[in-house]
C-alpha cells in the first residue's frame, strides 16, 4: 500500500487504509467482505442500520484485533451515564475489550461537550476501555477552537471540494496537539456527482471526491458510503492513482464553488 493510500493514526498508534467505511450507507455483506479482503480497516460502525454486517465485522475483530480501527459512539452523548452506557453496549455487541475511536456524535445537537461527558470519556480512556476520544461536528470555528484546546483526540468533520472551509477554520489549528481528521460527506451527499448547469465538462466522480480529501495533509482518514462491491472497487482504485495534480485540484475547486453556489 502506498505512502499516500495508508497512514499510522497516531492516538491509537496502527496503521489504516485512508479510505475508510462508513458501515451504515447500505454496504451489503459481499461489499462487507470484499473490504475485509482488499485490506480496508477504518470501520466507522453507528449502531443503526449496521446489524447485518456486524457480525463479519465481530469476526475480523475476533481473528486480528489489533489490525482494524473501528469508530462508534452513544446515539445520544448529553450525560456521562449514558456515554458509558453507550460504550459498554459497543463493547459487548463486538465483543471486544476495548474501542479504538469513541466519539460523540454532532457535537452541540445530539450530544454535549459538558464537565460530565469530558470527565466520563477521560475515565473511560484512563480503564482502557476506549484508545482514542473523538467527535463528529459541524460547527468549524467551535472545531477549531477544541482542536486547540480539549481532550479530542479524533475530529470528524465535513469536508469537499464543495465545502472547503475546515481549511480555514480548523486545519490551522491542528499543528499544536495533532489531532487526527477523519473526513466525511466527501460527494456533498452525491451532489458533486452531478453537473450543475453552468458547468460544460464531466461531473466529479466518487472516486475524485475522496482524491480531493486525502491530497491534503491534514486528512488522515476519509469514510465512503459505498453500498456494494463494484462501488468500493471504484473507490479504492481511485485513490490508488495518489494525490491530485495542481490542475486536477483547480477544476475541482471550481466544479466545488459551482456545487455550493
Amino acid at each position: 500500500m502506498s505512502d499516500f493510500a495508508s497512514r499510522t493514526l497516531r492516538v491509537v498508534n496502527k496503521q489504516v487504509n485512508r479510505l475508510g467505511l462508513a458501515m451504515n450507507m447500505g454496504i451489503d455483506a459481499d461489499g462487507m467482505a470484499f473490504a475485509l479482503e482488499r485490506g480496508v480497516n477504518y470501520f466507522f460502525w453507528p449502531r443503526f442500520r449496521t446489524a447485518h454486517v456486524l457480525p463479519p465485522l465481530k469476526a475480523a475483530l475476533q481473528r486480528d484485533r489489533e489490525r482494524y480501527v473501528v469508530a462508534t459512539g452513544p446515539t445520544f452523548g448529553y450525560f456521562g451515564r449514558s456515554v458509558r452506557k453507550g460504550c459498554e453496549a459497543a463493547l459487548q455487541a463486538l465483543g471486544s475489550d476495548y474501542l479504538d475511536v469513541f466519539q460523540l456524535y454532532w457535537l452541540g445537537k445530539t450530544s454535549a461537550w459538558s464537565e460530565g461527558v469530558v470527565n466520563e470519556l477521560v475515565k473511560l480512556k484512563a480503564e482502557g476501555k476506549i484508545r482514542a476520544i473523538g467527535v463528529s461536528i459541524h460547527d468549524r470555528p467551535r472545531a477549531g477552537r477544541l482542536a486547540l484546546d480539549s481532550v479530542i483526540d479524533v475530529f470528524m468533520l465535513r469536508y469537499n471540494a464543495a465545502h472547503p472551509g475546515a481549511e480555514r477554520d480548523v486545519f490551522p489549528h491542528l499543528a499544536k496537539r495533532q489531532p487526527n481528521v477523519v473526513a466525511y460527506t466527501a460527494t456533498a451527499w452525491r451532489r458533486l456527482l452531478k453537473k450543475p448547469r453552468a458547468w460544460d465538462g464531466a461531473p466529479m466522480t466518487a472516486g475524485d471526491c475522496y482524491r480531493f480529501c486525502l491530497s491534503s495533509p491534514h486528512v488522515d482518514v476519509v469514510l465512503t458510503g459505498a453500498a456494494n462491491r463494484r462501488e468500493l472497487e471504484d473507490n479504492l482504485a481511485a485513490v490508488a492513482k495518489g494525490p491530485l495534480t495542481p490542475e486536477e485540484d483547480a477544476w475541482m475547486r471550481r466544479f466545488g464553488q459551482l456545487v455550493h453556489g
